[in-house]
């Protein structure tokens, strides 16, 4: 049985920050809450006693730290960056706050972002090699646990890809989601949203 674990990077800012729109565009380091969150998810998955058989990040630098943090408390080197585990771009909205980000698009539309990954106009997001990719790696043969640490925008394609809905696709750093590949070959989903 195949086991994998969706791993959202810990926090880039601070709580008394005001909140804004990161993308890919903009590579942030873990603030120390952030480093913190990483941490709790090395500790936690170090004692579940998994046997890793993957443990990949986003090339973004909050990708990188949270796996190797990971790493260290898991015994289990990073095998890596893969591209396409890289957050979205979030085109005339990357680096505004979130309530200018609120004013040009809509509630409704990030809704539906955030309930059925519709991008919103301006975004680029390449949702169907995002979905893509997703099935390919479900389609992976062999036991184990697969450990992908990515951003909100791009982890929200594996529930579409899996056709598993949650009440929401967003994952909240330092959270994850599980899925489980049995016998049939078909992504279940055991957990979203869940920090430790």
């Amino acid at each position: 049985m195949r086991r994998i674990f969706i791993i959202r990077h810990g926090n880039t800012f601070e709580s008394s920050a005001q909140a804004r729109r990161i993308g890919a565009g903009t590579d942030l380091q873990l603030v120390e809450s952030g480093r913190v969150q990483a941490d709790r998810l090395g500790a936690h998955f170090a004692s579940l006693g998994l046997t890793i058989r993957r443990l990949h990040s986003s090339p973004l630098s909050r990708a990188r730290e949270t796996a190797e943090r990971i790493a260290a408390a898991t015994d289990h080197q990073s095998d890596g960056p893969l591209p396409w585990l890289n957050e979205i771009d979030h085109g005339p909205d990357e680096g505004r706050p979130e309530a200018d980000v609120l004013a040009r698009l809509g509630a409704k539309a990030l809704a539906n972002w955030d309930e059925r990954g519709i991008p919103p106009p301006g975004w680029h997001v390449d949702a169907e090699n995002r979905i893509a990719a997703w099935k390919q790696w479900f389609a992976q043969e062999g036991d184990g646990a697969d450990l992908l640490v990515t951003s909100n925008g791009a982890a929200r394609f594996a529930l579409i890809a899996a056709s598993r809905p949650a009440a929401s696709l967003k994952l909240r750093t330092g959270a994850f989601g599980e899925l489980v590949i049995g016998p049939s070959g078909a992504p279940e989903l055991i957990r979203w949203d869940e920090r430790p």
